[in-house]
Parts: C-alpha cells; structure tokens; sequence
C-alpha cells in the first residue's frame, strides 16, 4: 500500500525556505498549543505527534536536506527505495541492529520509509557511496505548558502541588512543584529540563506552569493589595468603635473612628500579599454602613428626636 507523503512544512506552517529560527519559533508556538495537557480536543494528540515529527525533521538539517531532495520525486522514491538521481544509502551497522536505536518509534510510516532504514547519509558530491560515520544531530525536546490551580490562601502563604504531565511518547510524569508566596494569576513558573526529552542525547525542554488563582469570596485582589468590604452597623459608625477584621494570615483589630462615612477606606499596611523584593503589599478595608430594620417604637422615637435636633440640615443642598 502506498505511504502518503508528509508536507512538514504545512504542518508548521512555515515556507519551504524558513529559516531554523523561524521553524523553531513555529514548533514552539503549535507544540504548547496541542500539547494533550493544555488542549483536551480528542484530536489534539494525534496534530500534537504531527508537529513533532515535522520537527524531528526539519530542525535537523542532514534530515531536511534528504527530505527536500526526496520530496519532489516520492511516487519514485517509494517504489524503489532510492534517492532521485541513482543515489544510494549504505547501512553499516550489524545485521537485525535497529539504525534508529528506537527513536523512529511513535513517528509515521512516511517518516519510517525516509529515515528508518539506515543511518547513514547520501551525499550529493564526489564521495557518494561511501558509507557515513555521521552521528544523528541532537535535537532538544520541546517545551510543555500546562496549568495549575490555587487557591488565594495557598497563593498568599506558598504551597506545594503535585502534578501529572504527559509527554508526546504517550508516557505520563509527576513531579511535585513549589508554588512561590504571592504568585499572581496568569503567572508562568518554569521548570528548567522537565518538558519533552530531547532526541539523539539533546537536552529536555522546560515545563512552564501557567498559575490560575481562584477568586475568593471575601478578598480582591489589586497586583499585591487585598481589599474587602467590612459590614459596619449605624452605632459603631457613629460613636466609633473597636471591629475586628479577617485577614489572610489571621484577624485583626481595626478601630472604626466615631462619625465615620458609608464608603470610607481605611488602610492595614503589611496585610496584602507578599512581594517578590520582599515584604507584603496592604488591606484596604472599605466601610459599608448597615442600617437597623425592624425598629421598635422606642427606637423610632429616638430616630424622631434626632431628627428633629437636626432639621436644619440638608444633605442634599448644593446638588442643583
């Protein structure tokens, strides 16, 4: 049966005279973008195994000059097994030895009829024919990216999280990841050499950890300052008083100051989140002053009295 032959450079999306950095730029960008642990599609692994063989492919360039040489004339190639213009490939190893030492594994038939019959290179030039001592380059793995999840406390304070991250051989890996105090939503945390292994002896890629922060139901949050809304009853914003305050390392005392306003914030220095260069950001506390319901006579009465003793007072004069 016929293989069908692979366009890599469509599969990246790049020209067919891109140059190695930007084929390494498109890689990185599609690889992080269907990695099976950041896209949950049923066919992000399948177009995930497709980008990295293209890769393999054409960020070596011994691999991509055959491919390039073979591409136009594949139908020929296939049926025959040869390179276009009577060149051919020596294998030196040892009979029934694999020559991919099993990295054409994982990787298409197309790849495997190309590549996976010999290591040895056909040279274009007056030495053709004699078998090649060239090793495969080495070809660093690629970068994975995947989430986690804390909460604000574990955010505040620093936490610890066990992850589980798949790589492109189908393999699964858990590593056990320190999640820094005051880490922001949206942050990236790299993990240096704990991405995709790299192939013929290359270097693993890194893990990037992209953070995602839960919302809290109390606290907002403003870079490394925390706010809240503090329920304030009318006699305590009136006469003062002495409240006490959640914050994220334990409660405080806050003194509200008599004939406080509905809206008035009051600033806690050091009770935000820590900060990279060191120290903690504040807690600004916002009064939200509760009216009484359900009033008794007696306390209607007091409210009339009060009134009165301040009738000529209007809150409003100067609005129009």
């Amino acid at each position: 049966m016929p293989v069908e032959y692979k366009d890599y450079y469509k599969t990246l999306g790049v020209s067919k005279n891109a140059s190695a950095e930007e084929i390494k730029k498109a890689y990185r960008k599609l690889a992080r973008q269907h990695h099976p642990d950041v896209n949950k599609k049923p066919e992000a692994e399948k177009r995930f195994k497709e980008i990295n063989e293209a890769n393999e492919v054409l960020s070596d360039p011994e691999k991509r000059k055959r491919y390039d040489t073979v591409g136009p004339d594949w139908e020929r190639f296939q049926a025959g097994r040869q390179p276009p213009g009577g060149f051919q490939w020596v294998y030196t190893g040892q009979p029934g030895e694999d020559p991919f030492n099993g990295e054409a594994g994982g990787f298409s038939d197309f790849f495997r009829t190309l590549f996976g019959e010999g290591t040895a290179d056909f040279d274009t030039g007056p030495l053709f024919g004699r078998p090649s001592t060239r090793r495969r380059r080495s070809v660093a793995g690629a970068d994975v990216e995947s989430e986690v999840e804390v909460t604000l406390a574990e955010a505040y304070k620093g936490s610890e999280r066990s992850v589980e991250m798949r790589l492109p051989d189908g393999t699964t890996r858990r590593l056990s990841v320190k999640i820094p105090a005051g880490v922001r939503d949206g942050q990236r945390i790299r993990l240096a050499g704990q991405g995709a292994p790299g192939s013929a002896g290359g270097p693993a890629g890194d893990l990037f950890l992209r953070v995602r922060v839960r919302p809290h139901p109390v606290f907002q949050r403003d870079g490394d300052d925390l706010s809240l809304t503090l329920p304030v009853a009318l006699h305590e914003a009136l006469l003062g008083a002495e409240v006490t305050v959640p914050t994220l390392k334990g409660r405080v005392s806050l003194r509200i100051p008599p004939e406080t306003q509905n809206g008035r914030t009051i600033r806690l220095a050091g009770q935000g989140m820590a900060r990279v260069t060191g120290g903690h950001g504040d807690l600004y506390v916002t009064v939200k002053v509760v009216l009484p319901t359900k009033l008794t006579d007696k306390e209607r009465e007091l409210v009339r009295q009060l009134a009165a003793s301040r009738a000529d007072e209007d809150p409003r004069r100067g609005m129009l």
